[in-house]
């Protein structure tokens, strides 16, 4: 056995100076081709962080100015928040100049909430519909508030399928009752009662513990009533 293994070593010798001498010819054939892709990896990698660096940068510079449109909606000077004052920029701005940060992103939001106010309601759909809804609160409220614009304009059948759609997107004990409930209103409005009911029973069901799931039963009673009339 020792012997056969002794004579195999300077098989396996050549074997393997082979192979490194394939691999050396191959490298040496093709090291340019190799460098070239080599390159192209270190460069998108370096591409990537540089980006996500500058667009932190970016990010806080929309935060700086972003706080100020905030205050003035909250102060209810909506001109102000949306164009701006001579020293901080606007909703539109900040949405235009800062467009793929989370404040640039946000500053949609703020824009069409102010348009909607204004009564500038096509406007408002507009912004609304631009404004990326990752977060499930503000992002309802963003669905929600385009509801609103559709009924503004008489559009009540867009108008509540705006408002399912945000209780469905938010699917918490706050927002989607509110949005069930606007529902449930514009459906006995356009004299739908069967649709008004599924949607107070759904209140019921599942949002029970919420302020409008506490008085539901009169609204449910309501409309069985109007439906037997």
């Amino acid at each position: 056995m020792a012997k056969k293994s002794k004579e195999s070593t300077p098989t396996a010798i050549s074997n393997v100076e082979q192979t490194l001498s394939k691999t050396e010819q191959y490298l040496e054939e093709n090291y340019k081709a190799l460098l070239t892709g080599l390159g192209i990896i270190v460069f998108i990698v370096a591409l990537f962080w540089l980006s996500k660096i500058l667009l932190s940068k970016r990010n806080d510079e929309a935060q700086s100015q972003i706080y100020q449109a905030e205050r003035y909606l909250e102060m209810d000077s909506l001109r102000l928040a949306l164009y701006g004052d001579g020293n901080y920029l606007g909703f539109l701005d900040i949405a235009q100049s800062y467009k793929h940060t989370k404040s640039g992103n946000l500053a949609k939001y703020g824009a069409g909430i102010c348009f909607l106010h204004l009564g500038e309601y096509e406007s408002a759909i507009e912004f609304l519909s631009k404004y990326s809804k990752k977060d499930k609160v503000i992002g309802s409220l963003a669905i929600g508030a385009i509801g609103d614009a559709y009924v503004e304009l008489g559009d009540l059948e867009k108008g509540v399928a705006q408002y399912v759609k945000a209780a469905d997107f938010a699917r918490n004990s706050f927002n989607s009752p509110i949005f069930l409930m606007k529902a449930g209103e514009i459906y006995e409005f356009s004299g739908k009662y069967s649709d008004a009911l599924k949607v107070y029973e759904r209140i019921e069901s599942e949002y029970s513990s919420s302020t409008e799931g506490s008085s539901i039963e009169r609204y449910i009673a309501r409309v069985k009533f109007l439906m037997d009339k």
